[in-house]
């Protein structure tokens, strides 16, 4: 069983969601392995668990591409998770219809106003494969990584970045115009910076957090540790001064730039322009720089660091998703990755083809076989 106090999905049901026509599954392991030939829909139960917190999950797919070809217009995921000793149940689902489509979130039988909700409950970490060339891509794929660090810390994160983006997107469309109402730009510019200050001071804190936890799990770890900072101009005003004297300045320097925006098209300053930057540290080397083996052995020491992070501020580690993460490591890493999640006390939710390569899960483990929307317990691991 899960050691307490822990966060730990226990049930998860899935109706007409990705290829499962329906899916009821019992867990009361800590490691889980989902093991199936590509395509079997190893990662759709990752992404269906995924969509138990705040956002649009791990593949940032549209709601309307989830739903089970040939089935309803509709899909439903439910689970029971526990937290600290306590049962909670959560739901969401979709359906598209004569009133248009609708996304609903439900917890413990009462019906949430958006999917923000859910991150007072679940919090998760995951890593994919499409991640393995994140440090090489462009910078909003890093802002977006970092972003969800940030909210495993901070649930209310993702909420003021969503109203940073859409009143970004207001002003944008204002300045288009050729009579622009400046007074309302004024008020446009102040909702701007005032979010934007909130969302610096969020990352530069969860970073800071994160740069504690690498540097006491360095000798340890059999991952490399990295030097990780954020990059961004309103990052650099919080570091030189209070944070309302930072909110003043950025608000100035959207009402100077007013015209160079428009010539743009869109906000050339902000915190969605910011990058999250991380170097190899035992090589002393850009990240975007090292082999791809390196750079997944990379991410893997950031996601264990910032799920001890997670763990130190709340008593209580992530859930992990972790999709193809066998992959680029040899039978030595694999045997240090499942003691240090043993270690952290985490339940943590694996893919891979091949079941042998979760042999040394141990006692807390358990794989299950995935083929065809279908899922069964082939092995609990010794």
């Amino acid at each position: 069983m899960i050691p307490s106090p822990a966060l730990a999905l226990t049930r998860l049901t899935l109706t007409d969601f990705r290829n499962y026509a329906g899916l009821r599954l019992d867990v009361d392991a800590e490691l889980v392995a989902l093991t199936g030939a590509n395509g079997a829909g190893k990662t759709n139960l990752l992404e269906a668990i995924s969509l138990l917190a705040p956002g649009r999950g791990l593949r940032g797919a549209g709601f309307e591409d989830l739903a089970r070809l040939g089935g309803a217009s509709a899909w439903a995921i439910s689970a029971e998770i526990v937290k600290d000793s306590e049962q909670v149940s959560l739901g969401t689902g979709w359906s598209s219809g004569e009133g248009g489509q609708t996304r609903l979130v439900v917890i413990d039988g009462h019906v949430e106003r958006s999917s923000g909700a859910l991150g007072q409950h679940m919090r998760l970490l995951w890593l994919t494969p499409a991640m393995d060339r994140l440090f090489a891509g462009p910078a909003s794929d890093r802002r977006r990584f970092l972003d969800r660090l940030v909210q495993a810390f901070d649930p209310e994160h993702g909420s003021r970045v969503a109203v940073f983006e859409k009143v970004m997107r207001e002003r944008n469309l204002l300045l288009e115009e050729s009579r622009a109402d400046r007074a309302w730009l004024s008020s446009l510019e102040a909702h701007m910076a005032e979010a934007a200050t909130a969302i610096a001071a969020a990352r530069l804190q969860a970073v800071a957090s994160l740069r504690t936890h690498i540097d006491a799990g360095r000798q340890e770890s059999a991952f490399p540790w990295g030097i990780v900072s954020v990059e961004g101009e309103i990052e650099v005003l919080l570091a030189t001064m209070p944070a309302v004297r930072a909110e003043d300045q950025y608000r100035k320097r959207l009402h100077d730039s007013r015209r160079l925006d428009s010539a743009a098209g869109r906000t050339l300053s902000g915190p969605h322009r910011s990058d999250f930057s991380v170097q190899h540290g035992p090589k002393d080397m850009a990240a975007a720089l090292c082999s791809t083996g390196e750079q997944k052995a990379l991410l893997i020491g950031l996601i264990l660091a910032q799920a001890r992070a997670v763990k130190a501020e709340g008593n209580c580690a992530p859930v992990l998703l972790l999709d193809e993460i066998a992959a680029h490591l040899d039978r030595d890493r694999r045997t240090a990755l499942f003691g240090a999640l043993g270690a952290l006390g985490c339940q943590a939710w694996m893919t891979g083809t091949d079941a042998e390569t979760f042999g040394g899960l141990g006692g807390s483990g358990a794989v299950f076989h995935v083929e065809a929307g279908t899922i069964l317990e082939v092995a609990k691991s010794e």
